[in-house]
C-alpha cells in the first residue's frame, strides 16, 4: 500500500525517528502503526530516538586517508561522556564513519542541512529532465519525488547504504550503536578533501 506523508508524520512525532526509518517501518508493515512501532523498537530505532535531545559534547575528532592520500576525511563524531567516547566500540564507529565518507563523499550530514536553493535547484533539474522526455503533467511530480528522493539517498550521510552493508543505512549504524552504549551519538562536522580539488567539501551541525 501507498504510505502517505501523514502517516510518516505521526509516527516520526511518535518515535522522534527519521523520516526515511518511519517510510521503511510503514511499508515493511503495510502501513499499520502499531507494527510500525514495534518494528522501531526491535531495531532500537525508537529507543535511540529517544536519547537523541540530550547533550552530546565528548567524542572524537577521527582523521582518515584513503588511496595512499589521495582522499583525506576528518569528522567529529560527539557523545555524552568520555568513557563512551574513548571504548573501542565508539572509536570504531568513528573510523567506520570516515571510512563511508571517504568512499561515498556525501555533501550533507541529514536532510535538514541541505540548503533550499540546493533542493529547488535538483527539483527544477527534474521537472525539466521530465517534461523534455515527454512525461505526462500529471505524473511529473512523482518523477520529482523519487529524482529528490535518489538525490538525498546519495547525498545525505545518514541517508547513504552503509558501504559495508547496503541493507542498512548509516542511521542504522549509529541507531545500533546507540542502542548498544545508551548514550546519544551525533555526527558533528566532517570534511574531505580529494587531492587535486580546488575546494574541500564540508558541513556539519552546530
Amino acid at each position: 500500500m501507498a504510505i502517505t506523508t501523514a502517516q510518516i508524520k505521526e509516527l516520526r512525532d511518535a518515535t522522534g525517528v527519521g523520516i526515511l526509518d518511519c517510510r521503511s517501518a510503514l511499508e515493511v508493515s503495510d502501513g499499520d502503526m502499531d507494527k510500525a512501532l514495534d518494528y522501531l523498537r526491535e531495531r532500537g530505532l525508537a529507543k535511540a530516538a529517544k536519547r537523541a535531545g540530550r547533550a552530546a559534547s565528548e567524542g572524537v575528532i577521527e582523521q582518515y586517508s584513503h588511496g595512499d592520500g589521495r582522499v583525506g576525511v576528518m569528522v567529529e563524531i560527539n557523545c555524552e561522556t568520555d568513557f563512551v567516547g574513548r571504548s573501542e566500540q565508539f572509536r570504531h564507529l568513528a573510523h567506520e564513519i570516515a571510512l563511508q565518507i571517504a568512499a561515498a563523499a556525501p555533501l550533507y550530514i541529514s536532510e535538514d542541512n541541505i540548503p533550499q536553493e540546493a533542493l529547488d535547484r535538483e527539483i527544477a533539474v527534474a521537472t525539466a529532465k521530465a517534461r523534455a522526455e515527454g512525461k505526462p503533467e500529471n505524473i511529473i511530480p512523482r518523477i520529482v519525488e523519487g529524482f529528490v528522493k535518489s538525490y538525498k539517498e546519495d547525498n545525505v550521510l545518514l541517508n547513504q547504504a552503509y558501504i559495508r552493508d547496503e541493507s542498512k543505512k548509516v542511521q542504522d549504524l549509529i541507531a545500533e550503536a546507540v542502542a548498544s552504549c545508551g548514550e546519544n551519538i551525533v555526527v558533528r562536522r566532517f570534511a574531505r578533501w580529494g587531492l587535486g580539488e580546488t575546494s574541500s567539501d564540508e558541513t556539519g551541525e552546530e
